[in-house]
């Protein structure tokens, strides 16, 4: 069986590193191993200029991996879905929590704060939101939380994706 992915979705500055923070927290602290996810551009990358890893790279390695007793850290060209990639690389973890990927057709907590620029949710009529954390009246027709129920939240991720 494939990991199960959750996205914590919404607008920027609504709230999602810190939900996501305080929930892999939580989660961790019942005993969950729990993979984290970030989107970001393209041009993302980590490696230094001069460093092994980033001459390896530039010698046409399609893959470097930087090893410690305790860590690694991988820098691989890989052109498959995102989800296969979250999948490939975190699949031994009992739970991936992705923050953004609001168009991927992934099972999506929505949080949308009333004192944020945005007026409108971002998720409502998408099918796959299985919950909504929020300050203001929305009240779709999932699961809804206040911005503090992390406990709550974390209750309803367990219960229905994380215990057999």
């Amino acid at each position: 069986m494939k990991t199960q992915i959750i996205s914590i979705a919404g607008k920027s500055n609504s709230g999602k590193t810190t939900l996501l923070e305080r929930l892999i927290f939580e989660l961790n602290s019942r005993g969950y191993k729990i993979g984290a996810v970030k989107h970001t551009h393209d041009g993302f990358d980590f490696d230094k200029p001069g460093k092994d890893s980033w001459r390896h790279k530039r010698a046409g390695a399609r893959a470097t991996l930087v090893v410690t007793d305790t860590k690694i850290a991988l820098v691989k060209e890989d052109s498959r879905s995102d989800i296969d990639k979250m999948q490939t690389f975190l699949g031994d973890m009992d739970l991936i929590l992705a923050e953004g990927f609001k168009k991927q057709p992934l099972k999506k907590i929505e949080i949308f704060r009333t004192d944020s620029d945005h007026k409108d949710p971002l998720c409502l009529e998408d099918p796959h939101l299985i919950a909504f954390v929020t300050d203001s009246e929305y009240r779709p027709q999932v699961p809804v939380f206040g911005l503090n129920d992390v406990q709550e939240i974390a209750s309803f991720i367990e219960k229905n994706y994380l215990t057999p």
